[in-house]
C-alpha cells in the first residue's frame, strides 16, 4: 500500500529529476546563485544554460537557502496535511544546507523530521532521495526510515569529471598548485565525495577521454560489489558525452535495474564550470 503519511523534503542540489519531483511528490528547498547585480533560486528563477551564458562577465556566487525558503517549505507540508517527513540533503562537508534543515525542521515541532546527510552532492545525494521516496512508496514505517537511510547513504557514490580546473579553484575547492600544475599536464582528476562528505581526489588521468575512461573504470568496480543497482549519468552542457557513457554503463555494469539522467542544478555549473560529467552509483538492498 502507498505510504501517504511520509512528506519528502529535498535541496535543489540533489539533483533529482523533474518528472520524479513530480512523480514523487517532493517538496524542493532551493539554494541561491549569487550576482552583484541580485540573487536568483536555484531551478527556479535560474537555468543552468543561463549560468553558462554569463560566464564571460562573472562568475557567481552560492549560498545555502534562504532560512525564509526553507520555513515555507516547512508550512507547505504542514498545510497538506503531513505530520512526518524525510529531509534529503546534499553533503553536510560541502555546504551547510543540512545544518539550515536541521534547524528549521527544530522549528516545526508539529512535524516530525528525520534529516539525511547524504555526504553526497548532485546526482550522489538525488539517487539517495529517489530512494527515500520508493521507501515512503512502498510503506516502510518512519520508525525505520532513519535506519534504512544510513544504509543507502552508505551504498551511494558519484564519480565526477570536470573539463576545467578553473572553477574549483575559483571556488577554493583546490588549491593554487594543484590548479597550476593541473592545467599544465593537462590533469584532469576524477572526484568523488568521501565518507565525511568531502571532495577527493578518486584516480588522476591526463586529457578528458582517458578521465572519462577513469571514471567509468571505477564506477563499474563500485556497481560490481552489489547484486543489484541504480545508475545515473549527469552532465553540465555535455548532452551528447553523457549520452555515451549512459551507453557504456549499461553495457558495462549487467546489474543495473534502474537508470538516471539529466542536468546538473545551476549552483553545481557555478563550482564545476561547462563539461562535467557525473557517474552516480546506488547499491540497492
Amino acid at each position: 500500500m502507498k505510504n501517504t503519511e511520509i512528506a519528502l523534503i529535498v535541496d535543489s542540489c540533489t539533483d533529482v529529476p523533474e518528472n520524479l519531483i513530480e512523480s514523487y511528490g517532493m517538496y524542493v528547498v532551493p539554494l541561491t546563485v549569487n550576482y552583484h547585480d541580485g540573487s536568483y533560486l536555484d531551478k527556479v528563477t535560474i537555468t543552468p544554460q543561463e549560468v553558462y551564458d554569463r560566464f564571460s562577465e562573472e562568475i557567481p556566487t552560492t549560498s545555502t537557502p534562504s532560512s525564509a525558503s526553507a520555513k515555507a517549505v516547512f508550512e507547505q507540508v504542514i498545510a497538506d496535511g503531513y505530520t512526518q517527513a524525510v529531509v534529503v540533503t546534499i553533503s553536510s562537508g560541502l555546504s551547510a544546507t543540512y545544518e539550515l534543515l536541521c534547524s528549521t525542521a527544530q522549528e516545526f515541532p508539529e512535524l516530525s523530521s528525520v534529516v539525511v546527510d547524504t555526504k553526497n552532492i548532485g546526482m550522489g545525494a538525488g539517487l539517495s532521495a529517489i530512494r527515500a521516496a520508493q521507501l515512503i512508496e512502498q510503506g516502510v514505517a518512519f520508525s525505520e526510515m532513519e535506519a534504512r537511510m544510513a544504509r543507502v547513504v552508505k551504498n551511494t557514490k558519484v564519480f565526477f569529471c570536470v573539463d576545467t580546473l578553473e572553477y574549483l579553484h575559483k571556488g577554493g575547492r583546490i588549491g593554487l598548485v594543484t590548479f597550476a600544475v593541473g592545467s599544465l599536464l593537462d590533469m584532469r582528476p576524477v572526484i568523488s565525495c568521501n565518507e565525511e562528505g568531502v571532495y577527493y581526489t578518486v584516480s588522476k588521468a591526463r586529457g578528458r577521454k582517458q578521465s572519462l575512461k577513469k571514471a567509468l573504470s571505477v564506477a563499474e568496480k563500485f556497481a560490481s560489489e552489489f547484486p543489484e543497482c541504480a545508475i545515473a549519468v549527469v552532465n553540465g552542457d555535455a548532452a551528447l558525452e553523457a549520452e555515451g557513457v549512459l551507453a557504456e554503463m549499461k553495457d558495462h555494469v549487467a546489474n543495473h535495474t534502474a537508470v538516471y539522467d539529466g542536468q546538473i542544478s545551476p549552483v553545481l555549473v557555478v563550482h564545476t564550470g561547462p563539461g562535467l560529467i557525473g557517474i552516480g552509483v546506488q547499491g540497492l538492498d
